[in-house]
């Protein structure tokens, strides 16, 4: 698979980044993520590695009113590289499927092992540490405040993580943990998950 995953690796090299949380990084930490959740559930990597390195191969702006759509496009779009590229044909329907059920907003449930690890490794780098970056990020693109002043913690309101970024937590982070997979993405996320639940606990420590 090390032929593969250069092509992969070089393609995505050239992709230009039009969402600042799903860049170069994104996709080299997914296809980590992909390739140690399937060596611990047997997923098959012929499947795995191409939707892994692929799964964002169409990048669609968070704002835009196209984003659900995004990963039906990518899969699209994977399966005519693939086939420019004389990937093997017997697994395309496969990878298709892990690609375009992998996001949150298409919200396709996975129907095959390998499609379940690929949306594991993709939420995962959702939660946690970098998850918490990838937030920050894409809420100073939006041009977002940091928390609402008068109720940070979405205590007596719903959640706005187009206005305020820590919004971003109880709109989805946190009610991320409960939808994992696989065993190795469970173990994982319970983890990621406590870290954002201290991290919460010191930021309303200091901003009160």
């Amino acid at each position: 698979m090390q032929k593969w995953v250069k092509i992969f690796n070089d393609y995505i090299h050239q992709l230009e980044t039009v969402d600042a949380a799903h860049d170069v990084t994104h996709v080299r930490r997914v296809a980590a993520s992909a390739a140690k959740f399937a060596k611990i559930e047997n997923g098959n990597l012929n499947i795995i590695l191409p939707a892994a390195w692929l799964h964002d191969c169409v990048i669609v702006a968070k704002n835009s009113k196209q984003r659900a759509m995004a990963s039906r496009l990518s899969a699209q779009h994977a399966e005519k590289l693939l086939l420019q590229w004389n990937y093997p044909t017997q697994n395309l329907s496969e990878i298709k499927h892990a690609i375009a059920a992998h996001s949150y907003s298409a919200n396709i449930t996975p129907t095959t092992l390998e499609a379940k690890i690929i949306q594991d490794a993709d939420r995962i780098d959702s939660i946690g540490a970098i998850g918490i970056a990838r937030m920050m990020m894409v809420g100073g693109k939006l041009d977002c405040s940091l928390y609402h002043e008068c109720d940070p913690f979405c205590n007596n309101r719903e959640p706005n993580d187009r206005q305020w970024s820590i919004d971003h937590f109880y709109s989805k982070l946190l009610k991320l943990n409960h939808g994992f997979h696989t065993q190795a993405a469970q173990i994982e996320a319970q983890l990621r998950h406590d870290y954002m639940l201290n991290f919460l606990k010191q930021l309303e420590t200091e901003i009160n």
